[in-house]
């Protein structure tokens, strides 16, 4: 198991964390608890409103903390583009 913790770690600071403002919908699928139609569901809130912090990833319907939570180190809120 501690391996295991050590590889994610290890792989999150590798490639960085996804950016909930500009990552794709394969980049937000790779993330603990979100597949494909959650991963959409973000990239079509983002088309209406910009993620201030990663907390903000659970006013998209079907994510919930727990989710936010699970993949904190792994997100970032980079700049809005509008």
């Amino acid at each position: 198991m501690k391996v295991l913790v050590m590889l994610v770690l290890g792989v999150s600071f590798l490639f960085g964390a996804v950016d909930i403002n500009s990552a794709s919908v394969k980049e937000l699928s790779s993330l603990h608890g979100i597949g494909k139609t959650k991963a959409e569901a973000i990239v079509l809130y983002r088309k209406g409103h910009c993620f201030k912090n990663v907390s903000e990833l659970s006013l998209v319907k079907g994510i919930g903390n727990k989710t936010v939570e699970k993949n904190r180190a792994d997100l970032k809120a980079g700049a809005c583009k509008k």
